[in-house]
């Protein structure tokens, strides 16, 4: 025969159980079941630096949730095979796009058929991180600053080269970017990836090209290359030494990407509230803070709306710059 101590016991268990069972209902996600897993996708291959940043995203975003988040990775097109797969999802909540800014405003002026359109298909839900490009020359060549490197363009029209991960890429139009407001030209030469274009600006092949912040930092930082001058308007926490386009003289000149999180067109608004504020409180995790800022990203934190008036804007931009620029 049981006793009356063990039956209170187990009643006060179950009681306890159920109080916990009903809490973790309230803290998920509106829309997500409880034992549900959110999948972040991913447009680009495993190693790669929107890959990397989402990874280091996941555990704190789903520490916040109180639910499984895993990174899934599809790449193809630019990003736009995951975004395309995010948009015929349900909207429950339970498939998100984590978006390079790429995707949302280079690809729909220069891709030949793009399946879906992020400004109308996609729910905006949380900015998470910018970030800039730098401008680097080879070590061995002569220019020391902006200035130095627009005077000879401009007395030796189109001798000047600068390589890029393809034609289309963000650094291709940020050459593209800069010759228009300086009045120069250069001689774009497309690589297949960031890597090979820094190695023949390091071998002297290229005069220049422009890399993500935290992909040159290590070239910088060991004398491969020289860096002029950062791309956004302010210097980068990751390289103080290096002055932006600003600062160079070039007006009207700011050039960076960003991550996003996205989910499909008529996500609850809910979904949307709770998922944007643990994206902020994610991202006040120090060891998250410290770690992506050492990489040379900048938070980035806001509503839905200030996600998607920047990608507006950039889309905007985007259109004069890619005039003439086409991809299959």
């Amino acid at each position: 025969m049981r006793s009356p101590f063990i039956s209170t016991r187990l009643s006060r268990r179950r009681l306890m159980a159920g109080l916990l069972a009903s809490a973790a209902l309230v803290a998920a996600p509106a829309g997500a079941q409880t034992g549900q897993t959110l999948r972040l996708v991913v447009g680009y291959a495993p190693g790669g630096p929107v890959d990397a940043a989402a990874r280091l995203f996941a555990p704190a975003f789903s520490r916040e949730l109180g639910m499984p988040v895993i990174v899934e990775n599809r790449p193809g097109a630019s990003g736009v095979m995951a975004g395309h797969s995010v948009v015929k999802a349900p909207a429950d909540g339970l498939q998100v796009f984590f978006a390079a800014s790429p995707t949302m405003t280079i690809s729909p002026h220069i891709l030949k058929s793009m399946s879906f359109n992020p400004a109308k298909d996609l729910s905006p839900i949380a900015p998470i991180l910018s970030y800039s490009n730098v401008l680097v020359v080879g070590k061995e060549q002569p220019f020391k600053t902006v200035k130095e490197l627009l005077a000879y363009a401009k007395a030796n029209p189109g001798k000047l080269t600068y390589g890029s991960a393809g034609v289309g890429a963000s650094n291709h139009l940020s050459g593209e970017l800069f010759a228009k407001r300086t009045g120069t030209t250069f001689n774009h030469i497309p690589y297949k990836g960031n890597a090979p274009a820094m190695t023949d600006v390091i071998g002297g092949q290229l005069h220049m090209m422009f890399d993500i912040v935290g992909s040159a930092r290590n070239y910088i930082s060991s004398g491969r290359v020289r860096a002029l001058a950062v791309t956004s308007s302010e210097r980068n926490a990751s390289l103080p030494e290096v002055p932006s386009m600003r600062e160079e003289g070039v007006a009207d000149y700011e050039v960076g990407g960003w991550y996003g999180l996205y989910g499909p067109a008529g996500l609850p608004a809910a979904i949307v509230a709770r998922y944007n504020e643990a994206t902020r409180k994610a991202l006040a995790h120090e060891e998250l803070r410290s770690k992506l800022v050492e990489q040379g990203y900048e938070l980035w934190l806001g509503s839905p709306k200030t996600l998607s008036d920047r990608a507006a804007k950039e889309l905007a931009m985007w259109g004069s710059v890619t005039k003439g620029i086409q991809v299959e």
